[in-house]
Formats: C-alpha cells, sequence, structure tokens
C-alpha cells in the first residue's frame, strides 16, 4: 500500500495556545506541534515511563477505573471474534494503580497482553491535572472536558466521532492515520452493536488488509492522512472523520477534548440513523427515493429552504430549532413512539 499523504501541520503554534481562528474554519485534519509540550505530564513521559506512571499515580484520586484486557494473541486490538457477535476482550474494574502494574509487568514482552483505558473522563478522577496540564478552551467559550486514554501498544480500530476533538499525545507515541468522511462505504463498517469502544469501527486490518475481500479500502487508502504524534504534539480532528489510531511505545498516553458544534439541545444524529433503518431502509426502492428527495428538502438543503416561503409565524419545526422547540419536538416523538 503506497504512503499516505501527511496530514498539513498548523505553523506558529505555541505551547498551551489553541488557534481558535484557523480551527474554527479547519475541515481537514491538522497538525498542533508542540501545542502541548510545556504539560507536566509530558515532562515526566520524556523522563521516562517510570516517571510517567509515578505523575499518574500522584493525581490519582483513588476511584475504580474500567479498562480492556485481552490476551497477547489479539496483537493490541480490541475488536470481534471471528464471527462479529462478541468483542475479543474483556472490561476488568479495578484502580489506576493497578493498571499501572500490570502495564509495567510486562513493558519488556515482544508480545504483550492488551491492556487499555479508554475515554476516562479526567475529572474527577485526576485530582489537580487540569491545572497542571492546560489546553485554553474558555477563552473561546467552548466546552470539552477532557478524557483520558492510557495503555500499551494497543491500536483503535479505525473509527469517526461526531464532535469535534482535539488529541494530546502525553506519553509515548500515536500514529493517526484518517479518512474524510465520504469514505465510509470504502472502509467496511462492522456491526453498530456490540462495537469495541462505542462507536463502528471499520472491520478492515490496516496491518494485513485483505482486498480480496474488502476491495474498496484501496480506494479509501488513497484518500488517507497519516501523521505520528510525539510528547506534546496534538491533532485536531473535525467531526465525523475516520481515524485508526496506533500506540507505538510500550507505554503511551493520550488527553482527547471533545466538543460538539450544536447547543446540547439538539440530539446526536445516531437517533436519526437508527429510525430511518427501521422507518426507510427496507421500503421499496421507489419510496426510498421519493423519501430521499424529501429528506433532501427538508434537512440537507440549505436550512431555511423549506419554510422561507411562509410566514414567520407558520413555520414552526421549519424555523430555527431553539431549546423551547426542540423539548416540544422531543415531547412529540416519544408520544408517536410510544403509541
Amino acid at each position: 500500500m503506497p504512503t499516505p499523504a501527511a496530514v498539513r501541520e498548523l505553523p506558529g503554534c505555541q505551547p498551551g495556545v489553541l488557534p481558535w481562528s484557523q480551527l474554527q474554519t479547519a475541515t481537514q485534519p491538522l497538525l498542533l506541534k508542540g501545542v502541548a509540550r510545556q504539560w507536566g505530564l509530558v515532562e515526566a513521559g520524556l523522563r521516562g515511563s517510570d516517571d510517567a506512571m509515578a505523575y499518574l499515580r500522584g493525581h490519582d484520586a483513588g476511584r475504580p477505573v474500567l479498562y480492556s484486557h485481552g490476551p497477547a494473541a489479539i496483537n493490541g486490538r480490541p475488536f470481534y471474534n471471528d464471527d462479529f457477535t462478541a468483542l475479543n476482550c474483556q472490561v476488568e474494574r479495578s484502580s489506576l494503580d493497578r493498571l499501572l502494574e500490570r502495564i509495567h509487568a510486562h513493558m519488556q514482552d515482544a508480545s504483550p497482553p492488551t491492556f487499555y483505558l479508554a475515554s476516562m473522563l479526567v475529572e474527577p478522577n485526576l485530582r489537580g491535572f487540569v491545572e497542571d496540564n492546560p489546553l485554553d478552551f474558555a477563552s473561546a467559550g467552548v466546552n470539552a472536558p477532557p478524557s483520558i486514554w492510557i495503555g500499551n501498544r494497543v491500536t483503535a480500530s479505525c473509527h469517526y466521532d461526531a464532535p469535534n476533538n482535539i488529541a494530546v499525545c502525553a506519553v509515548g507515541q500515536r500514529r493517526f492515520t484518517l479518512f474524510p468522511p465520504d469514505q465510509i462505504s470504502h472502509l467496511y463498517p462492522g456491526p453498530l452493536a456490540p462495537t469495541p469502544g462505542g462507536q463502528v469501527v471499520s472491520v478492515v486490518d490496516f496491518e494485513h488488509p485483505d482486498l480480496q475481500r474488502y476491495p474498496r479500502f484501496a480506494q479509501a487508502w488513497a484518500q488517507a492522512q497519516s501523521v505520528v504524534l510525539e510528547p506534546g504534539d496534538a491533532i485536531y480532528i473535525p467531526s465525523m472523520w475516520w481515524h485508526h489510531v496506533q500506540g507505538l511505545a510500550p507505554f503511551n498516553v493520550l488527553v482527547n477534548y471533545w466538543w460538539n458544534s450544536m447547543p446540547a439541545y439538539v440530539p446526536t444524529p445516531m437517533h436519526a440513523l437508527y429510525h430511518a433503518l427501521w422507518s426507510i431502509r427496507d421500503r421499496p426502492e421507489p419510496e426510498k427515493q421519493a423519501w430521499r428527495e424529501v429528506f433532501e428538502h427538508y434537512v440537507f438543503g440549505p436550512a431555511e429552504r423549506a419554510g422561507e416561503h411562509l410566514p414567520e409565524a407558520a413555520r414552526h419545526v421549519l424555523g430555527p430549532i431553539d431549546e423551547t422547540l426542540a423539548r416540544q419536538l422531543r415531547s412529540m416523538l416519544i408520544d408517536k413512539l410510544n403509541r
């Protein structure tokens, strides 16, 4: 497979400062080189894995943590069994200290078991961490509570997230391989449930892609972008971009920040997807095409088009959705679904 294009580096990044004027208009992934280089965790990790683990223990609030554990045979890839009916790893509940002990015990193994704590909210689990490892979201009015990801050489299979994302490599190295949203069918998404990490993932093994079984993957790969993050580097991932993430060091820590482009009263479009699978997908093709036109008119076309010919007082859901109208829509849908 050819080498993917490099993710574009945003020039002039300063430690601790997010370039919001560029991020708010960006439609492609961006490398934010060294933006977290001054972090306490980054500095500890550059001294060594033992120092990084000691740093995390020093902030540990003592709450139980959940993490995935799999045998060496899964090669660091939380995924499915052969018939996609169950996962190839199990979730365990323990302390952060115990997780770090288990990772440390296998750091010299050529093929270690997999340990992966995914998407744990920093607060309230790591006291004082945010103050010692800051990024400036508040100045842009963005609410993006940080989450932390801790593991060994783990691969997060290619997936998308609905929110925008900034991911910071704090310890170790991470390789990100990214694809634009229009490559979804070329990436062969797996089951909607269960999933290894809460989101649908590509079933293609990126290390050994089977192009006989998944021939369209070659088309996706032609659109791929890739970057290896060093400690203190971050990547901006726009909403809905697919990304495949590989931990390259024996011990890796990532901190990420998700934020939505819409207010909290606007729900996830996944609800609409499930409803459309139920109510539209299996209809006769002429009906499906007619509904495609309906959705283009009301949803995917210009937001103001469907109601622009009506008096403002008569537009109701055809006008802008505010919090009051959102509550009315939610109540109406619940009532209809419960009949």
